[in-house]
């Protein structure tokens, strides 16, 4: 079968061949996904670059192979949002990107064997934060709960008319996220998710569902209280259920045969090496997370890691990651 297909299975619980580092998406943008400005800018700017992004935010490039850091807000209370003017998402400098992206995406040989991916990034919290801190966000969320819910459905407005954009491409996989966990539980809790959150995400889940679209979801921390709501929105691939923050067992058992996982293998590893111990958590977590299928292996953080450690972690996942899986030294096959 395809890499495709066999993605699929794997999403679908349905006896894939093999697990995968993850879905094969070939992802398009629209300008402004990597927080670039009109202007230029974004995440491939030097070291020391400073920049305003599409939405009015400051950013600083402060090190090599990770993203920006924001340095300026825009929105500092319900008076900036009044004379604020988000991003229009049909302006051909955001939009005309997707089409781009798109056509040349016709042309590429292995198109068959890949999902056309669109990417949404900062959902709608972490946008938020960059619209306004993150100590201004959580404050008005008790102080001016109104003026947050202003904020979300702005966010959300621009979201849905990317969506459009991507639809009318035909995208089969979209990339949605925020991060939502500490290392110890939820950056929020249920009342402010069914408030807050809920209402805004059913808009995109809800648009994307009802046109067949995968839905992949990128949350960092903790995830744990926040699993039902991701399967009841409609989540199919979850990531990067870190390793450091989670208890896998639970987090299988709570999603097993419901939604597929991506990542778990902890970054400390793959950073501090060797590559034995690498090839040991890999086998440990193949076992653990994607025995009955629903996993695709790999680090529970981008970074940049050392080559020969991130090969091993390649290596490992394509000799022990065939199904039918066996479990790795020490552990039973029941």
């Amino acid at each position: 079968m395809t890499p495709k297909e066999n993605a699929l299975r794997i999403i679908r619980f349905d006896h894939p061949e093999y697990v995968m580092g993850g879905p094969p998406v070939h992802s398009i943008k629209y300008r402004g996904n990597d927080h670039a400005g009109y202007e230029g800018g974004g995440h491939d700017c030097p070291v020391g670059a400073e920049w305003t992004d599409i939405w009015g935010v400051r950013w600083r490039k402060i090190a090599d192979g990770v993203m920006g850091f924001h340095v300026g807000h825009p929105i500092a209370g319900p008076q900036d949002l009044k004379h604020f003017t988000p991003p229009d998402p049909d302006d051909e400098r955001v939009c005309g990107l997707i089409c781009e992206m798109a056509d040349a995406f016709k042309n590429d040989p292995d198109r068959g064997q890949q999902f056309l991916g669109g990417r949404h990034r900062e959902t709608l919290l972490e946008k938020a934060n960059t619209l306004m801190g993150m100590e201004a966000l959580f404050v008005a969320f008790k102080a001016e709960p109104n003026f947050v819910k202003d904020v979300f459905r702005m966010v959300m407005d621009f979201h849905l008319g990317i969506a459009k954009h991507y639809a009318s491409v035909g995208i089969e996989y979209a990339g949605l996220g925020d991060d939502l966990g500490t290392q110890v539980g939820s950056l929020v809790g249920p009342d402010v998710l069914d408030e807050f959150f809920i209402p805004e995400y059913r808009r995109i889940f809800d648009f994307y569902k009802a046109r067949g679209v995968l839905i992949g979801f990128h949350s960092c921390g903790c995830i744990e209280g926040v699993l039902d709501m991701f399967m009841c929105l409609g989540v199919d691939v979850l990531n990067p259920v870190q390793a450091t923050a989670n208890d896998h067992d639970k987090v299988r058992a709570m999603t097993q045969g419901r939604m597929a996982l991506q990542g778990g293998i902890s970054t400390a590893i793959i950073m501090e090496g060797p590559p034995e111990r690498i090839v040991a958590e890999v086998r440990r977590k193949l076992w653990q997370l994607g025995r009955d299928g629903g996993y695709f292996c790999g680090p529970d953080q981008g970074l940049p890691f050392p080559a020969e450690h991130i090969a091993a972690l390649a290596h490992a996942r394509e000799e022990y990651g065939r199904y039918p899986l066996s479990p790795p030294p020490g552990e039973s096959d029941q």
